[in-house]
């Protein structure tokens, strides 16, 4: 077994990261402060520090944490919209 180099994320990761952006983008288009949303609609529900989800919102920017189409279909768990 060789080492691994880098970290690898997985599809639960990028859907993640889009979930959360999700939510970030429909709260503060409200005026919500950024600490507010954390932690009153992101940290209930996924259990991340505020750290985290700032570097989940800084990670969305990447490319390589888009979900790929393909998968999109089978992760919308999403009830309310």
């Amino acid at each position: 077994m060789g080492k691994r180099h880098g970290k690898r994320k997985g599809v639960s990761y990028q859907k993640r990261v889009a979930d959360i952006n999700r939510i970030y983008d429909r709260y503060s288009q409200l005026g919500i402060p950024n600490r507010e949303i954390w932690r009153r609609h992101v940290y209930p529900v996924y259990g991340v520090s505020e750290r985290t989800f700032y570097n989940i919102l800084k990670a969305s920017a990447d490319p390589k944490n888009e979900l790929p189409e393909d998968t999109q279909l089978y992760l919308n768990f999403d009830t309310d919209e």
